[in-house]
């Protein structure tokens, strides 16, 4: 019988876990935030994320650019 061992990583995550305590805090009424600030760890994430892609997407056009 072969030793398979097989792991796999998932889960919430560090902003996820935010968002979700966050969330729980304004329902409980123990913050008074806006929803905004409430829901801030998903859209400064992909605030982040989409503006690496730009960045990224630049930095290739410009090298593609450069060798010709």
């Amino acid at each position: 019988m072969a030793n398979s061992t097989s792991s796999s990583s998932g889960g919430i995550g560090f902003c996820g876990l935010l968002t979700v305590v966050f969330i729980t805090l304004k329902l409980t009424g123990k913050i008074d935030w806006a929803w905004i600030w409430v829901l801030a760890p998903i859209w400064i994430t992909f605030s982040c994320i989409v503006i690496f892609l730009i960045c990224l997407g630049i930095f290739i056009l410009v090298s593609h650019m450069r060798r010709r």
